[in-house]
């Protein structure tokens, strides 16, 4: 008997979409049909990889709080909350999938809304915040999160850490790996920014003065690609700023320096240099980000988490 199992993503930024993305399609097969929502710069990643996507009301409470004000957060991240819940309901009872798999809060709420049995799957933890109100935010939704999911699957770079929300389940970190795409051969380093990150086409001028071939993602000479990962293989180190990448640069064994902007970012790079972790460092100014370029860290090593995360879905279904 064929089962069906919706996937929502974030709607900040397109880290969110591959990641769930790479759940997807190792969740997809003769027996299992996927359907996909979204919304935001993330959704079209989703097209372009062939799949169907529906878009709810979107959020940006990063960019609301952090690029604004507690106004803007009032005012409109809350009222697109309600919306967003009340679209990914309506969808869920649309489509009736056996299963939720969602970094989502909304998609949460609305899947205790329609009673879809709800896998969380994100990497999020009050820990990693400074400010009260995001440390408290973030603390409540972890237990909020736990509370309803059949499952909270944490990928993360790290061995479990002091600072994770207690009750998750560790997998490996989760990266969207290639349809049989292939990367140039002359990636060299790769420069991969966020949506909230600045400065980064000034960091590959001052890397390409410095004598390195440099690829930057977004630049005017590059084109969309259905995986980060094959360019992450082939680079000779890459530098970013989103977690998203981050994982990706773990599975594919390449350096990674991690440049943060926002303040999840700042906290997972806090426990990335606590733990000491093998093929990371974190730099926080250009000079420092050329200079770790010119002397990266060893390779890492990593299984990817997809396939984990497909595994735990799966088992727990058919239990």
């Amino acid at each position: 008997m064929s089962r069906t199992v919706a996937i929502a993503h974030y709607p900040e930024g397109a880290g969110h979409a591959t990641r769930m993305l790479a759940v997807a399609q190792a969740l997809e097969g003769p027996e299992i049909d996927i359907v996909i929502a979204g919304g935001g710069p993330g959704s079209q990643f989703i097209e372009y990889n062939g799949y169907e996507v529906y878009r709810p009301a979107t959020v940006d409470y990063i960019g609301d709080y952090q690029g604004g004000s507690l106004f803007d957060v009032v005012t409109r991240s809350v009222p697109n909350s309600a919306k967003r819940v009340f679209d990914l309901a309506r969808w869920l009872r649309r489509k009736d999938p056996d299963a939720l798999v969602t970094d989502d809060m909304f998609a949460a709420m609305a899947a205790q809304c329609t009673g879809t049995p709800l896998y969380v799957l994100t990497h999020n933890a009050a820990t990693y915040y400074d400010a009260a109100v995001e440390q408290g935010f973030t603390w409540l939704l972890n237990r909020y999160q736990l509370s309803v999911a059949r499952a909270f699957l944490f990928p993360a770079v790290w061995p479990p850490d002091r600072g994770d929300p207690p009750g998750v389940v560790h997998i490996p970190p989760v990266a969207l790996e290639p349809n049989g795409e292939t990367a140039p051969d002359d990636v060299g380093v790769l420069v991969v920014p966020s949506t909230y990150s600045t400065n980064f086409a000034e960091l590959a001028r001052a890397l390409r003065n410095e004598g390195h071939a440099v690829t930057l993602v977004g630049g005017d000479d590059w084109e969309c690609a259905s995986s980060l990962l094959p360019w992450i293989r082939a680079a000779d180190a890459v530098v970013c700023s989103g977690y998203s990448t981050v994982m990706e640069a773990a599975v594919a064994g390449t350096p990674c320096i991690v440049y943060p902007f926002t303040d999840e970012q700042h906290g997972v790079s806090r426990v990335i240099e606590r733990r000491g972790l093998r093929g990371f460092q974190v730099e926080h100014s250009i000079p420092h980000v050329a200079r770790a370029v010119r002397h990266p860290p060893n390779p890492p090593s990593y299984e990817n988490g997809a396939k984990r995360a497909a595994e735990v879905v799966m088992d727990t279904l058919q239990g």
